[in-house]
Order: C-alpha cells, then structure tokens, then sequence
C-alpha cells in the first residue's frame, strides 16, 4: 500500500513539470527545478529517443518546417537529458521534429535545455509532451498512451489527469489499437482521420472499408452512414454470434436483462471483454454504481 500511495503524487508532480514545460500555465515543478540553463549544442551530439511515440513525420510539414530552419535557425529549445557513460551525446526527450529539420537545413547547431531526469521521467516527458500537440497523428497517440500503460502502470484516469483531456478521448484513442495495421498505416499516413478509423471499428471488415474510404474519398459521416446500414449489422451480428456458444448467448441474454441495456461477451483465445451499451448519462451513473458495489 505504502508503494501505491508514493506514485500518485509522483505522476501529479510530473503533470505540473510538464505543463510548465511545455507552455501551459502550470506551477514550478521538480522536472523544473532540475532544468539547467539554455544553451546550444552541436547537433551531432543530438541523438533521437526510441521512446518517442511520434513515428511518423509527415513529409510536407518536415519540409515547411525546415524552410522555416533555414531561414530563422531553430528558434524553440530541445529539450534533452545526458546519455549516462556517453559524454557529450544527449539524447533528445522532447524536439525531434526540429532536430530532423536542422538536419535537412544544413544547421550546425541549435538550443538545448538539458533536464536531470531518470529514464523513466524521460519517457514520460516525451509521450505527454507529443500526445499535448495537435498535429499528432491519433495512432501514434494511441501508442503512446499504451506505452505510459504498460510501462508505468498508468490507468485511463491517470492519463486523463495528467495529459489534460477526457477519459473517454483516452479509451476512444486507445480502441484504434485494435484496427488492423493497413488502416492504421492510412491513419498514421494522413489518408484517414481518426474520426474515419473510429467509425471503421463498427464494421464487420475495416480493412475492405478503409481501402473503399480512400479510394473514393469518403467522409466521415459517409463512413458513419455505412455502419449503420442494416445489411451490415446484420452481417456483424452474425459473424459475433457464430463465434459464440449457446452457453455465451445465454449469459449475454441474462446479463442484458438484469441490466436492461443490451450486453456482448467476445471471447478470445486467452480471455475476453465484455461491452455494454448505453444510451444516456442516467445509464451510464446506473452501470457505474453497480459496478461499485
């Protein structure tokens, strides 16, 4: 218990460092204090971070971005730690785009701030400081919440907290996961928003749909439009239930009853989950105080 309760307030002390860090209005942190002064660093001493969730770096912002490089330098720090028993070598927490562009632009060097942090702050500094940017793309997100999950046992409610946005934008960024790795290449690629790869997930093939998306340019209302259609919740349901047993059925049937909300158990080769679906905040309280005992 005692180990528990040292950890919250650790990940309360990161989110404060971060937003301070990053721009937002925040208090002095630990992270903070532990910052050491600007200055500037060759940047062949700059080495990228294999925990960076951003995987993808769109060719035409790289490109828009070092122009700009090339013609003002690199304006906004990067923000690194020292790579133990390596001297003079940093590795990059947070800037990787603008070290890639400085590459390209011929720059020789560029600002730094080193921060004193542990490996593990490192890897959390990174993932909260790109998943906070916009132009992040949601599988890459995705991946860096699930990253803070399984490396540091973060919960929904933890990220939530910490990264400044709802738990249901978490668990909704977190289920594009589950797409197959054509759809989230075409996601991470630019070619569908994360509103088309969430709508895809209602549909029984979103591989063939996701193609069909691109092709013809669909919108996400159009993609919507296509769950919806009655052949193809009919398929969907089929499919689910041909991977059932009757013993399955009947569980779903008398969970459904006892909840009045309709219920699907998926199993899976080692475990399963479970989906219930509501339709008002009123349903939602009632599901969650059940669940509370």
């Amino acid at each position: 218990m005692a180990e528990t309760k040292m950890e919250e307030p650790q990940r309360s002390r990161l989110g404060r460092g971060l937003a301070a860090l990053i721009g937002d209005v925040g208090d002095e942190s630990a992270v903070m204090e532990r910052a050491r002064p600007q200055r500037r660093a060759p940047i062949a001493q700059l080495r990228p971070s294999k925990a960076n969730p951003r995987r993808s770096f769109r060719e035409d912002d790289l490109e828009e971005l070092t122009a700009s490089v090339r013609e003002k330098g690199v304006i906004q720090p990067i923000l690194v730690r020292r790579v133990p028993e390596e001297r003079e070598t940093y590795e990059i927490i947070a800037g990787e785009r603008r070290w890639r562009a400085a590459q390209r632009a011929g720059v020789h060097d560029a600002p730094i701030v080193v921060l004193d942090v542990t490996e593990r702050e490192a890897l959390e500094i990174a993932i909260v400081e790109n998943v906070q940017r916009a132009d992040l793309n949601a599988i890459d997100e995705a991946a860096g919440y699930d990253q803070l999950m399984g490396q540091f046992s973060y919960t929904q409610e933890d990220l939530a907290r910490v990264i400044g946005k709802s738990r249901s934008h978490i668990a909704n960024t977190l289920r594009l996961l589950k797409l197959p790795d054509s759809v989230k290449a075409h996601v991470a690629g630019g070619a569908l928003t994360a509103g088309h790869a969430r709508a895809l997930l209602a549909l029984p093939d979103p591989e063939a749909a996701a193609a069909k998306v691109v092709a013809k340019g669909l919108s996400v209302r159009e993609v919507e439009a296509m769950a919806r259609a009655p052949e193809v919740k009919s398929v969907a349901r089929k499919a689910r239930d041909a991977e059932k047993d009757a013993d399955v059925r009947a569980l779903e049937a008398e969970l459904a009853e006892a909840l009045g909300l309709d219920v699907t158990l998926m199993p899976r080769a080692v475990g399963g989950e479970i989906a219930i679906r509501y339709r008002s905040l009123d349903q939602l309280d009632m599901i969650v105080r059940r669940l509370r005992g």
